[in-house]
């Protein structure tokens, strides 16, 4: 799947997920992909400033938005880098449970 495509299905996903307000500005770097930023309006291709940012690689990302790896997992393990407001990225992992 070609990066701009990885970068779509993502926004869908997490538009998907938005289940809750999200208040903060948080960006998915995807490696190899681009980005996306999760703001009140929604997620949306881009590569903006956030308050947070989370790092991953594309397998990583898909597991957490499929529900198989549980984001703070990813995180201990390595697999997810975040930079920034940390309770911006846990404000987030709440809105997309």
């Amino acid at each position: 799947m070609g990066s701009g495509k990885v970068i779509e299905a993502a926004v869908d996903a997490l538009n998907r997920k938005l289940t809750r307000g999200f208040d903060g500005v948080a960006k998915f770097k995807i490696a190899d992909a681009g980005a996306i930023i999760v703001d009140s309006s929604g997620a949306r291709a881009g590569d903006d400033e956030a308050d947070v940012t989370l790092t991953a690689d594309r397998n990583t990302f898909q597991d957490i938005l499929e529900g198989n790896l549980d984001p703070a997992s990813a995180f201990m393990s390595g697999r997810l880098a975040v930079d920034g407001n940390i309770g911006t990225a846990m404000k987030l992992g709440s809105a997309l449970s």
